[in-house]
C-alpha cells in the first residue's frame, strides 16, 4: 500500500445542509489524516481551471453558479491508498445511483437535474490530486507532522 494525499472539496450542498462534520467524521473513522483544511470562496478563475474539461460546455455556467452558492471546504487528506478509498466511501458521482452507506448515497441530492449536488469532489488519480492540491492550497498550507 502507498500513502497518498488527495483533495476533497465539500461542495455548497454539503455546506448548506450542514454536513461538514458528518462527512469529516467518516473520513477520520477510516484513519485518514487531515493535512490541510480551509473554507474558501471559489473565483471564476479557479473554477475555470478546475473544470477546464467542461469550461466550454453550455452547462458550465450552472456548474460555476452552483460552486459559488456558498464557500466550500477544501481538505487535504492523507492515508494508505486514500484516493481510491475516498472514492469508494463517496460512491458514484451520481447520487441517484449511490448506495446507502456511501456519503453520496446518504447525503446527495436524489434529483436527476442536480448531479453536481453530490456533497464532495474528490481527486481521481495521483496526478490529479497533485495538481488539485496545488490549485487549492498555497505553499505552507499542507502540513506534515
Amino acid at each position: 500500500m502507498t500513502s497518498e494525499t488527495t483533495l476533497i472539496l465539500l461542495k455548497p450542498d454539503a455546506i448548506a445542509k450542514n454536513l461538514a462534520g458528518q462527512v469529516l467524521s467518516r473520513f477520520q473513522a477510516e484513519g485518514f489524516v487531515i493535512r490541510g483544511i480551509k473554507m474558501m470562496h471559489l473565483s471564476d478563475e479557479i473554477l475555470a481551471e478546475h473544470y477546464s474539461h467542461i469550461a466550454d460546455k453550455p452547462f458550465f455556467p450552472s456548474v460555476r453558479d452552483f460552486m459559488q452558492e456558498t464557500p466550500v471546504i477544501a481538505l487535504a487528506l492523507e492515508g494508505e491508498n486514500v484516493i481510491a478509498r475516498v472514492r469508494d466511501l463517496l460512491g458514484p458521482t451520481d447520487s441517484m445511483i449511490a448506495a446507502a452507506g456511501t456519503i453520496r448515497g446518504d447525503f446527495g441530492f436524489k434529483d436527476a437535474d442536480a448531479k453536481m449536488r453530490n456533497v464532495c469532489h474528490a481527486s481521481d488519480s495521483v496526478e490529479a490530486a497533485q495538481a488539485e492540491l496545488k490549485r487549492f492550497f498555497k505553499e505552507g498550507e499542507i502540513f506534515a507532522y
